[in-house]
C-alpha cells in the first residue's frame, strides 16, 4: 500500500540520509519540514592526555540527484507543515495530522492489494492421528 514519511530538522545524520533516499526512490510523499544537513561522519579515534578525544571528518554520502548537497543543506519535504510553539505546548502535532490525511486519501484512491483466501491450502490437524508402528 502506499507510504508517507515525516520528517523534520532534527532528523540529521542517518535522519538525513533515509529522508531523502525515501524521496529520490519516490516511496512517498515526505512530509514536514526540511532535515538538519548533517551527514558527513566522524568516529573519535584520537584520545588526548586529559580524556577528551578529536574527531575529523571521515565520510559523506553522495546522491546521484543533489551529488554532496544534503550536506549543510538538508532535504526539503514535498509538503511542508510546521510544528509552531504553541502546537508543541498543546501536544499537537500539526506534521502527524497532515501525514494522517495524505495517507487516508492516498489509501482511498490506491487501496492495498489483499490476496485471495479462497485457494489457500488448509493447514489444520488431522480429525485423528494415525497410530505409529512401533
Amino acid at each position: 500500500g502506499p507510504m508517507v514519511m515525516l520528517t523534520n530538522q532534527f532528523a540529521g545524520s542517518d535522519g538525513d540520509i533515509v529522508s531523502h533516499c525515501f524521496k529520490l526512490m519516490g516511496l512517498g510523499p515526505l512530509i514536514g519540514t526540511r532535515t538538519w544537513g548533517g551527514v558527513i561522519g566522524i568516529a573519535p579515534h584520537n584520545p588526548l592526555a586529559d580524556g577528551t578525544v578529536t574527531t575529523q571528518p571521515e565520510y559523506s554520502f553522495w546522491f546521484k540527484d543533489v551529488g554532496w548537497g544534503v550536506e549543510n543543506y538538508g532535504t526539503d519535504p514535498d509538503i511542508e507543515v510546521q510544528v509552531r510553539p504553541q502546537d508543541y505546548a498543546a501536544g499537537h502535532d500539526p506534521q502527524l495530522d497532515k501525514g494522517l490525511e495524505v495517507i487516508a486519501e492516498l489509501l482511498e484512491k490506491e487501496p492495498p492489494l489483499r490476496p485471495s483466501f479462497d485457494s489457500r491450502p488448509s493447514r489444520a490437524l488431522p480429525r485423528s492421528l494415525p497410530e505409529r508402528s512401533r
